[in-house]
């Protein structure tokens, strides 16, 4: 990678290399949880005042907040533990950033070189345990090798499919002393929008783009869209990674195919255009899902097609018509046989193919009356003296519309009721837990991306088990006057669970229905403002008392506990 690098050489403290390469990296946050295998570092922290650090209240929050941090702003989301539980307790957040392909590198402590593998007091093997959830992960017993191990893990981070990158640090190089060669880049946070390829324990890198592949590409695609009579294009969340939004839309104005979505790829196309036809899989639309299957050619763009998309469909029924671009070929053909794949990035992609112009209207303007008779997702068949998720979702999108504030959600019913009903504007704007489904992740997230943001107020849907996960994170909003907006569906049950027991168990609710704590008091032992919402007429009047005020808030909905999705 040419980084365009100038160099001055000073000698220093491994601790104090550390820090100023993350300075000379562009990094102005971390995120982390001190222990006495990193003091010296937390002591260089303390020297210093260009890197704030953010203190949560357990590794797991801090390496969700991190991602959060990473996917509302672009940048690198940066982490510091200790040895042992400290690291291990970031485990859950590195499969889901590595899942979701969000950039974060890790810095754990580890013991000193002399006792590593002998079973020392908080010692654990971090690069074995972590192998299958990184990029890549590194070792370091030798100070000499730090600065370029780090420069190298950042390269990684953000290169090919975006991800997370651990770099476990032998207590002895704090304080050991090497030369340090100040290494600054010239262009201000290239490391942190690198397109190159690294080596990786798993390898997620494009091929390069040429004037020749990219030929040979193009003319087949422009064939099959030409012999194709009903085509569609599926929006993944590669979209979002590949800033491919403006291209996409571009392409759609010349084409006019239809445009479905996956969860992760929301935001990625105008929800107001005519050619909006919705969300995709088992929580999408049936008319989505109806549109996908009546297709007969189908142009994926950085969508996986997991099995939360084919469970949809009849074995072999999207088989063969399928042209997949993703920057990561180990996602070709998982679950469906391909007419086509293009492995390179989605944007670059989309440029080769703005100056060409078909017209499907036809086939488009057919399923228009079809899409605007099935544009509610959501309507509440149960009745009930409870407020129903459509009823709350949608106020608060019609209080907020106007604000284009990052929604992070945490992972239940509350999620998909929030990823059907609330109308997303741009692709970052929405924050959640895709492949891995984390409960816990949507409180933290909205924090790092509140920080992200210089103290803006996010929006959080959360469920009553999902909040439970990290309420300690209510101690983070505090101390940082983080404005953070809690939206509580409240019902009682471990939601998304106990609708399956529904379906699956003949209503045997094993266990899902929870006790929680009085949040209203919980909050107020925080020193946050919260207020319940038990009935539609009191929703106007919680939202404006919520959003009044630039500190965190939270408001309990009181809904229908027996709602699905």
């Amino acid at each position: 990678m040419n980084l365009g690098i100038k160099t001055q050489t000073k000698t220093m403290t491994g601790a104090k290399i550390i820090l100023e390469t993350l300075k000379n990296l562009g990094v102005d946050t971390i995120f982390g949880y001190p222990g006495g295998i990193v003091l010296e570092i937390y002591d260089e922290i303390f020297k210093q005042s260009e890197i704030k650090h953010i203190l949560s209240g357990h590794e797991q929050a801090c390496i969700h907040s991190a991602e959060g941090y990473a996917r509302a702003c672009g940048k690198c989301g940066v982490i510091l533990v200790t040895s042992g539980p400290g690291a291990t307790n970031l485990i859950t957040g590195l499969a889901n950033a590595y899942l979701d392909g969000f950039p974060l590198v890790i810095l754990t402590g580890q013991v000193t070189k002399n006792l590593i593998g002998k079973d020392a007091f908080q010692e654990v093997n971090i690069i074995n345990i972590t192998h299958s959830c990184t990029k890549k992960n590194f070792q370091v017993t030798d100070v000499n090798d730090l600065e370029k191990t780090i420069v190298q893990a950042f390269e990684i981070a953000n290169s090919g499919k975006k991800g997370p990158v651990l770099i476990d640090l032998a207590k002895n190089i704090f304080s050991q002393v090497a030369e340090f060669t100040a290494t600054k880049t010239t262009t201000n946070n290239n490391v942190f929008n690198s397109n190159n390829s690294s080596s990786c324990n798993n390898s997620y890198s494009s091929s390069p783009i040429n004037s020749v592949n990219i030929s040979f590409y193009k003319k087949e695609l422009l064939s099959l869209l030409k012999n194709s009579k009903r085509p569609v294009i599926i929006a993944g969340g590669g979209v979002r990674h590949s800033n491919a939004a403006h291209e996409l839309a571009v392409f759609v104005k010349h084409t006019k195919i239809p445009v479905l979505s996956t969860m992760m790829g929301l935001g990625c196309f105008d929800y107001k255009s005519s050619l909006y036809c919705g969300m995709i899989g088992i929580f999408g639309s049936k008319f989505s899902n109806e549109i996908l299957k009546q297709s007969d050619l189908i142009i994926s763009l950085g969508a996986r097609l997991n099995d939360r998309i084919t469970s949809c469909f009849k074995n072999s029924e999207l088989d063969n018509k399928i042209i997949q671009v993703d920057i990561n070929p180990q996602q070709f053909g998982k679950f469906y046989k391909p007419l086509m794949t293009i492995n390179y990035d989605i944007k670059n992609v989309l440029n080769y193919l703005d100056s060409c112009n078909f017209d499907f209207s036809l086939w488009s303007n057919s399923i228009l009356n079809i899409k605007y008779q099935n544009d509610t997702y959501n309507v509440n068949t149960i009745k009930s003296t409870f407020l129903s998720s459509s009823e709350v979702v949608n106020a608060v999108w019609n209080y907020t519309k106007d604000l284009n504030l990052t929604v992070t959600t945490e992972v239940g019913q509350h999620q998909l009721w929030c990823a059907k009903n609330y109308k997303f504007t741009y692709p970052e704007q929405f924050i959640t837990s895709g492949g891995l489904g984390t409960m816990g992740f949507g409180f933290p997230a909205a924090i790092g991306a509140s920080i992200a943001q210089k103290r803006k107020s996010v929006i959080c849907f959360a469920g009553d088990g999902s909040l439970s996960m990290n309420l300690q994170e209510f101690a983070t909003c505090v101390n940082y006057n983080l404005p953070v907006k809690i939206m509580l569906m409240d019902n009682g049950y471990l939601g998304m669970v106990r609708q399956l027991q529904e379906k699956n168990c003949e209503g045997r609710y094993s266990e899902t229905k929870i006790h929680n704590p009085d949040f209203i008091k919980l909050c107020s032992s925080y020193g946050i403002d919260a207020i319940r919402v038990e009935t539609a007429e009191q929703i106007k009047p919680a939202l404006e008392k919520c959003f009044s005020t630039d500190k965190p808030f939270l408001i309990d909905f009181i809904i229908e506990p027996m709602e699905v999705v």
